[in-house]
This record gives structure tokens, sequence and C-alpha cells, in this order.
């Protein structure tokens, strides 16, 4: 996990408005809107490199409302488009979900099949080292 956050960390594209971290109790405040438990690593996620900008991939945001990677506002796109309810998204790709589980596993979910792929990853860090950070 370290390593992928040094990773990310390094890689932070500059842009004109940067993003900001969340604090715990965002989160919490999240979690109440949602009403569902955020999964340990997405919470750390979220902690740690949500301000991060890099390639094209736009991975979930909780800091600022107005976003369009705000996470309340995408887990409610891809909730009303299919995607289980037990599944928080942690990043869109056109019409595809990255979404994760309770446990911590993440997994592909197809907009164009309306179902989830075979494509998974054993949590939330392994998804950024092998698709965000290849992205």
């Amino acid at each position: 996990m370290e390593e992928v956050i040094e990773q990310l960390r390094e890689l932070n594209e500059t842009v004109p408005v940067p993003l900001e971290l969340p604090e715990e109790e965002v989160l919490v405040e999240i979690q109440e809107q949602l009403l569902i438990h955020l999964p340990f690593e997405l919470r750390e996620f979220l902690l740690k490199v949500s301000d991060v900008v890099y390639g094209h991939l736009e991975p979930v945001t909780a800091s600022d409302p107005q976003s369009h990677t705000y996470l309340p506002e995408v887990t409610a796109t891809a909730w009303s488009l299919g995607v289980p309810r037990d599944l928080v998204p942690i990043c869109q790709d056109g019409d595809d979900y990255y979404v994760v589980s309770v446990e911590g596993e993440v997994t592909l979910w197809s907009g164009a099949e309306a179902e989830l792929t075979d494509e998974t990853w054993d949590s939330v860090w392994h998804w950024a080292r092998d698709v965000w950070l290849e992205s």
C-alpha cells in the first residue's frame, strides 16, 4: 500500500484547482448519506490519495460535493444503472464502474452488459496499482 501511495504522489499532476483530502468526519457523513459502511481500504484510499490526479481514470473523491467524482453522486448514478447496492463505486470508466465490496474486493461492473465481470482485484490498493497506475 505504501508503495502505491508513493507512486501516486510522485505521478500526481498539477492542476489549476487541486483536490483536497477529506477529513474522517466527511466520510462518516457520506456513509450516512449512502446508508452503507465504506470498506476500510476505500476509507484509507479516500483519506490518503483521493486528491491525486493522474492518467485518464478519475477515482471517486469525498471533499467537494460539486465535483463530478463526488462519491455520493457517482454511487447514486451507478446504483440507478443497476450496480448492486451492496457495492460502492471507486471509479467510473465510460459506462463501466470499478466497484468495491464490503470485504474490500474490487470488481469491474460492465455498463454494456449491466452485470459484474470476472475481472477482480484483491483490494482497492491492488486495483490502484494494476489499473489506475497503468492507465
